[in-house]
């Protein structure tokens, strides 16, 4: 008996010592009482939002319209004073797109080619730009934070694209140094829609009275 007494004083001695250590951890690190692996849990960073589509005006909302012209379908036509693009259908028909054009000084007109296409494009300003921009990237990776968009349609003989832009409302400004851009919705549907060698007419900004015809009948 005196012996299982004695065993029973030893037990609650070391359960008594158990205590007092697990009490002295549990001040020194409370954390450890609930979540022993709190140390090497990754801490989760909150994303960060981005920048809420700008609400088109209806004149630059992509639309069916009447358009009368002598092109083939599937020719692209720049009314760079209005502002807009028009895909030829036929039939009287074209789709029509809001755009942004070049800003005073760096429009252009004539008549090109689509002779290659991207998605989520690289950038790489040309020598032009780096000169009166020195502190452009000299290079930047294709995303949604590329200047160039979702989409882009380089234009034969030229540094000019039809691309997309992650600045929906500049649509409807002239604001670029010459290129056409597009929301990245629009860009993107008008990709799919162009195939190479398509036949690419840029208006220029004189042309006030046809591009003004090309309005009125696009209304």
């Amino acid at each position: 008996m005196t012996h299982i007494f004695s065993k029973l004083r030893t037990s609650l001695a070391l359960a008594a010592a158990a205590g007092a250590l697990f009490a002295t951890t549990a001040s020194a690190n409370p954390l450890r009482l609930f979540d022993p692996f709190a140390q090497q849990a990754p801490q989760v960073q909150t994303p960060v939002e981005s920048e809420a589509t700008a609400e088109l005006p209806a004149r630059f909302k992509r639309q069916v319209v009447n358009f009368a012209t002598g092109e083939a379908p599937g020719t692209i036509i720049i009314d760079t004073p209005n502002t807009h693009l028009y895909l030829v259908l036929g039939n009287g028909k074209a789709m029509r797109y809001g755009i942004g054009v070049g800003r005073e000084g760096f429009t252009w007109a004539g008549t090109k080619t689509v002779d290659k296409k991207a998605e989520w494009p690289d950038w790489t300003p040309p020598a032009e730009m780096l000169e009166r921009q020195p502190y452009l990237p000299r290079f930047m990776a294709g995303g949604p934070g590329n200047p160039m968009g979702a989409r882009a349609m380089y234009l034969s003989g030229s540094v000019y694209r039809i691309h997309g832009t992650n600045q929906p409302q500049t649509i409807g400004g002239r604001v670029s140094s010459g290129c056409i851009r597009m929301t990245n919705d629009d860009v993107a549907d008008l990709y799919e829609r162009v195939k190479l060698g398509t036949k690419v007419i840029v208006l220029p900004m004189t042309e006030r009275r046809a591009a003004n015809a090309l309005r009125d009948m696009g209304s």
